[in-house]
């Protein structure tokens, strides 16, 4: 991001000296190729000529001929993640330090601005689209973009709108959720423990959550619960869980703590892997193979003595790369074609420096899905102690 700040900065300081300064979308035009080129110390030219004929190289060699977004191992993109803001009312251990420095506003993505940038990746063959934060809903009104996405869910070129949120702004909006068009929400829960809850939360309320869940299921949302497994944490409860889910009739999905981030405490002492949990849970529940899929990297089983599906999302003891359908847009713009990669694509400069431009934007995305890596690199152990990336979990996108 440094890099990329410098860039502008230098383009910027360029247009002083010319001798005629093009147009607002020439600028753009000029400002999206010294991003991806990396050329840091060769001048480009920003003539009406050589700008026209960038901006076609540009789109011809990032656009795809059926306009679908395929990544460099023949991965075809069609689920986004966005982070609608990095902010949150919890401050979860293993998620954000208690004292966490949010950013300022001016950075965040208005949210006409987050509707253009979702519109465009659907306009690409994006079928699925999941609000993220931080926390979604304390975004003060989130329910616009909601509602304005919904029309490609009207139109068929969406699939699915989802969410996924820690529940306690559920009994406030999940009535209204259900009329913008999603119909499947994520909670993030990883205890039934009120005390234990606050812990890891430290300011969550266990009840206002699950009261969130239940208005959410009266509404007619389908429910999935998402646990962290957390060694010395909740490990001792994930039958509970299980059993808990199974009465409400929810999924349930385990998920290794990633490496994300500077927190409060080493992740080395809570970091369970997923292969021994299910080698423990198979001693006490029947654990059928299951091909059920959501489009996300969860692997599913079928809990034969509930009913409901039990899904694993191993990112340390088994990662999911090699099926890799998503790319993450956090709030202010920034597009992270892997989770465990620093490599990124600013979107929202073009975005705001031609606003009329979509097809700016288009060959944006289009570069950038080109450079979508083939994995991540996550380790915890001893040796790694800091975090393989240093951005939270809730800036990009949990």
């Amino acid at each position: 991001m440094r890099r990329r700040n410098a860039l502008a900065k230098g383009f910027k300081a360029s247009l002083s000296i010319t001798e005629r300064a093009p147009d607002r979308s020439a600028l753009a035009k000029c400002y999206v190729l010294r991003n991806i080129t990396h050329m840091d110390s060769v001048p480009i030219p920003c003539d009406t000529e050589s700008v026209e004929n960038d901006r076609r190289w540009l789109v011809d060699h990032g656009r795809q001929d059926d306009d679908s977004l395929v990544d460099p191992f023949g991965r075809q993109v069609t689920y986004l993640r966005v982070s609608v803001t990095d902010r949150c009312d919890f401050r979860c251990v293993y998620c954000m330090s208690e004292d966490m420095t949010f950013l300022p506003k001016s950075d965040v993505l208005t949210l006409e601005e987050l509707d253009r940038i979702c519109s465009a990746f659907v306009s690409r063959g994006v079928r699925k689209l999941r609000m993220t934060g931080g926390e979604p809903l304390v975004r003060r009104d989130v329910m616009q973009l909601f509602h304005r996405l919904g029309r490609h869910l009207n139109s068929g070129h969406l699939d699915e709108l989802t969410l996924t949120t820690n529940g306690s702004q559920l009994g406030k909006y999940s009535v209204d959720l259900y009329a913008a068009g999603v119909r499947r929400i994520n909670v993030s829960l990883d205890t039934l423990d009120p005390e234990k809850f606050r812990a890891i939360t430290r300011r969550g309320d266990l009840s206002q959550v699950l009261d969130g869940i239940r208005t959410a299921k009266d509404a007619g949302h389908q429910i999935k619960i998402n646990t962290v497994a957390l060694r010395g944490v909740n490990d001792n409860e994930l039958d509970s869980l299980l059993r808990w889910c199974g009465d409400e009739g929810l999924d349930l999905t385990l998920i290794e703590t990633m490496p994300m981030g500077e927190i409060d405490e080493d992740r080395t002492g809570r970091y369970l892997p997923l292969s021994m949990v299910r080698a423990d849970l198979q001693e006490r529940w029947t654990l059928d193979e299951s091909d059920y899929q959501t489009g996300g990297p969860s692997r599913y089983v079928t809990i034969r003595e509930t009913g409901q599906r039990l899904g694993f999302i191993t990112p340390l003891s088994h990662n999911f790369c090699e099926s890799c359908n998503r790319v993450r847009l956090t709030c202010t713009g920034t597009l992270y074609m892997c989770l465990g990669q620093e490599d990124a694509a600013d979107l929202r400069s073009p975005l705001r420096l031609a606003p009329e431009d979509d097809e700016l934007l288009l060959a944006s995305i289009d570069e950038a899905i080109g450079r979508k890596p083939k994995g991540h690199d996550f380790v915890i152990d001893r040796r790694h102690k800091g975090p393989a990336v240093p951005r939270h979990m809730s800036v990009t996108g949990g």
